[in-house]
């Protein structure tokens, strides 16, 4: 049974305008919600990004759920799907009130429309993340149903993710038995030398975000504070991972004052606490150096397929890794996604 971690959904305004209350549903009709940040302006693939053939008559990919299902949960036999609503990014960065309330009606929006009707899916609990007392309200709302998978915060946060600001965000999602996802996107999606000219430039580094949270986590001593937190990080590529758990470790033995929060190793904490999504996966023209960048991981039992749908670089289940070992891809295309999100924890 093929688990995938990464499918994206859309609510149309329509269906978000009916679930918003005053006095935030006429703001929505006037205003709307807040334009897209500065770095999602690139030179883009056309069509949103998305299929050709995942455009349904009158709404956006990933919108009808029909479509959904005959296009990968029927053609692949998907047995468990998560639901990633992307739209989330943008609400949960708007101002409180608003963001709170465009979240809990985008999270009720997604159960009516797609969880209450599949059975093979799950979703995320879209929080207000940059206003935090609002974010733990509306985990502890939906914390008892357990559709409801992880918490969703983007990688581009206004402040870094390891600021106090987000702590009760992680403790919140650690009591309710939940993982935080880190999906690329939100207020600033390529950490680094200022903002990239080309959509290329994007796409082949997502992985300078994912790192930067990865590393931003462990050296403010989240894990120290939170032991049982989990923390997904999804479409940020993988083959990084050994690379920088070389350099934390070698720095942290030489400037471990500095971080006197981080008490353990950085690699242990990394290898403990974190999980990865496939797509977008790095392809080397050797299948079997793909191979050696994640055993040197030490964590392939957390690897998790995701198809990225309806994305244009979408990842078919039927061919992804197909290169690589049986037992590997095995483990990565269902296993590992059970374990993580099938129960063993909660």
């Amino acid at each position: 049974m093929i688990f995938d971690a990464d499918i994206h959904p859309a609510i149309r305004p329509a269906d978000l305008l009916s679930r918003l209350p005053s006095p935030w549903r006429r703001r929505f009709e006037l205003f709307g919600t807040r334009a897209v940040a500065p770095p999602m302006v690139y030179p883009r693939v056309r069509n949103g990004g998305m299929r050709l053939d995942s455009w349904p008559a009158g709404g956006l990919p990933g919108s009808d759920l029909d479509l959904l299902r005959e296009q990968l949960l029927n053609d692949y036999d998907i047995g468990f799907g998560v639901l990633i609503p992307m739209q989330g990014h943008t609400f949960g960065a708007e101002e409180p009130e608003y963001a709170a309330a465009l979240c809990r009606a985008l999270n009720d929006a997604v159960a009516e429309l797609f969880l209450d009707k599949e059975p093979r899916l799950r979703s995320c609990v879209c929080v207000p993340h940059e206003s935090p007392r609002h974010a733990v309200a509306e985990i502890e709302r939906l914390a008892s149903d357990e559709r409801y998978v992880q918490v969703l915060l983007p990688t581009g946060t206004s402040s870094p993710p390891g600021d106090s600001k987000y702590l009760p965000v992680y403790e919140a999602a650690a009591e309710a038995g939940l993982p935080v996802a880190f999906h690329l996107g939100g207020v600033e999606g390529h950490r680094g030398d200022g903002w990239p000219s080309f959509y290329l430039e994007q796409h082949a580094w997502y992985g300078n975000s994912t790192a930067m949270v990865v590393t931003n986590l462990i050296c403010a001593g989240l894990f120290e504070r939170i032991p049982t937190l989990r923390v997904v990080l999804v479409e940020g590529g993988i083959s990084w991972a050994a690379p920088l758990m070389w350099s934390l470790d070698d720095a942290w033995a030489l400037l471990r004052e500095d971080v006197p929060a981080l008490r353990h190793a950085p690699s242990a904490c990394f290898r403990e606490h974190f999980w990865f999504t496939t797509q977008p996966i790095e392809e080397p023209d050797d299948p079997a150096r793909l191979v050696a960048a994640l055993e040197h991981t030490g964590m392939t039992d957390r690897i998790v397929f995701s198809s990225d749908y309806p994305h244009w670089d979408f990842d078919s289940p039927s061919v992804a890794l197909r290169d690589l070992p049986k037992d590997l891809r095995t483990a990565i295309m269902s296993h590992n996604g059970h374990r993580l999100y099938g129960g063993e924890s909660r």
